[in-house]
């Protein structure tokens, strides 16, 4: 009954074909944001100190190394494609999801041992695959309603969606390959609406005993989809990119160039959006230096009165936007620590040692 019968779905575009090539798309495009979001991980430096909000990581964080500091474009590069692709994918997961949703419903929902574990690796594998999207849309955005962190939350879902990933591959993987090698492509995509055939019988049930008439071909759908891919990528890359391309980011919240100037760089909370008052950087301002059993409490003129440096670097946040060379200027760290007794390398651990406003 409804749409647990196989009639109920009846496009006549749905098939193994159409979702193969959606399939592989969403292959690679899946892997290399897995890969992109690992080596962001690694990038945050974990094993610093406070850095990382994952409580428990364990085995997860196996792959961890020292982030390189050249080039120093690295980072820009891989978070800029992690965040831009995973944008520009949105239209072909929600036609790979159309694509199969009879077998959503199928019934009896488990017919054996291997059926249920697939069942249950599909079940994990949508459940995953549009937790992490929609998060991760939301954090681009700023928009943090979902309950917690997004940092724990989105590592984690993507571990859990990434095993069913790889279960559901298994299982999928011969079947796409034999659809792709058929060498219906060519065909598929010179074939108009009003000649689009049902793909012959197969074992996924995804084609219809009752075809309905077409009012799409197959070349359609996939020029729709990416045509789709091709806004977002328009309206968005432009913030990772950065330069005359920023105004193009309409849909992100770093799309808007902010000007020349010193404070003419993106800033995600204002100095009143975090809850800094006037107090906090009036007359008793100090900054504490602490060190393995020393401390410096300096005044702002004291500071200012410290070895003052300029240097030129970039801003890569991995929200994915992205702006060129920033004119920073103050003291450096390893100055700082200097005065606390640390005169060599400086220390790998913001817990050994921490400079902290404070007011007195």
């Amino acid at each position: 009954m409804g749409p647990t019968r196989r009639g109920f779905w009846r496009s006549p575009l749905r098939g193994p074909w159409l979702t193969s090539v959606l399939g592989a798309v969403l292959l690679a495009g899946i892997v290399l944001m897995f890969v992109t979001g690992l080596l962001s991980y690694a990038a945050y430096n974990p094993d610093l100190g406070a850095n990382d909000k994952t409580p428990d990581r364990g085995w997860l964080g196996f792959y961890l190394f020292s982030w390189p500091t050249h080039p120093y474009w690295l980072y820009r590069l891989t978070q800029g494609v992690h965040v831009t692709l995973g944008i520009v994918l949105i239209p072909v997961l929600l036609a790979k999801l159309w694509s199969v949703i009879p077998k959503l419903f199928s019934w009896p929902p488990v017919k054996s041992a291997s059926h249920a574990l697939e069942r249950i690796s599909v079940l994990l594998l949508v459940g995953g695959v549009l937790f992490e999207f929609a998060t991760g849309v939301l954090n681009i955005q700023l928009d943090y309603i979902f309950p917690g962190s997004f940092y724990p939350l989105h590592f984690y879902g993507a571990w859990i969606f990434i095993g069913a990933f790889v279960v559901h591959v298994a299982f999928r993987i011969p079947l796409m390959v034999r659809m792709l090698r058929s060498g219906a492509l060519r065909e598929e995509l010179r074939r108009p609406a009003t000649a689009v055939k049902g793909d012959p019988a197969d074992p996924t049930d995804l084609v219809t005993p009752r075809p309905a008439a077409p009012t799409m071909s197959r070349r359609g759908a996939l020029g729709m989809v990416g045509a789709g891919s091709l806004v977002l990528l328009g309206v968005t890359a432009g913030q990772s990119i950065g330069g005359w391309m920023r105004p193009t980011a309409l849909l992100a919240p770093r799309g808007q160039d902010p000007g020349p100037g010193p404070n003419g760089f993106q800033i995600n909370k204002t100095a009143a959006g975090v809850g800094i008052r006037a107090r906090d950087v009036g007359p008793a301002w100090r900054l504490v230096v602490r060190g393995p059993g020393r401390k410096r409490i300096l005044t702002r003129d004291q500071v200012l009165a410290l070895p003052q440096h300029r240097a030129a670097l970039p801003i890569a946040c991995v929200e994915g936007w992205s702006t060129e060379d920033q004119e920073w200027s103050g003291v450096r760290l390893a100055d700082l620590a200097a005065l606390v007794g640390f005169t060599g390398q400086a220390p790998r651990s913001c817990t050994t040692w921490c400079c902290s406003p404070c007011t007195r």
